[in-house]
């Protein structure tokens, strides 16, 4: 029994497969501590290694870890070539689209370059006042129609 662990400790270190599952499943879980959506991709690549090797046992070491360094690599410039610049072209998740066209009465005069404050019959985006910014001089008590939101501003123009 002492020799085969003498000669599997000089023949290096073998990965068996259920070794690369455990890491995965591990580095699965430490994305829910870790919040940058990243570690998941290794753990993920992790998990391949791990099938590959129950479906192909033999392969090496350095093979392996070779196949995991590529395969979460991989991940990680597909989920932020492909899938993630697709995020940008829809609108989802941002409210802008609703608060555009909305009709308010300026509460607080503005000239451009300086804040106003608008105010709406039914709250908007959860508050019925509102900073804004002008590009031409409303007096308080006019009529207003949202134009964009700029940051934290509403953009809005005489109606």
């Amino acid at each position: 029994m002492l020799d085969v662990w003498a000669e599997k400790r000089e023949k290096g270190v073998d990965f068996e497969w259920w070794h690369w599952i455990v890491l995965g499943l591990g580095l699965v879980l430490a994305e829910l501590a870790i919040p940058a959506f990243f570690v998941i991709w290794f753990g993920l690549g992790a998990l391949l290694v791990g099938l590959v090797l129950l479906l192909a046992p033999g392969l090496g070491a350095t093979a392996q870890v070779a196949l995991w360094v590529l395969a979460s690599l991989a991940m990680v410039v597909l989920w932020f070539r492909v899938f993630k610049r697709s995020e940008h072209k829809t609108r989802i998740g941002q409210s802008d689209g609703d608060t555009i066209g909305e009709i308010g009465l300026m509460a607080r005069a503005a000239q451009p370059f300086e804040r106003g404050r608008v105010r709406f019959q039914k709250p908007l985006l959860g508050s019925e006042e509102w900073e804004c910014v002008v590009d031409e001089p409303i007096a308080a008590g006019e009529r207003v129609r949202v134009v964009s939101v700029e940051g934290s501003f509403l953009k809005v123009s005489r109606v």
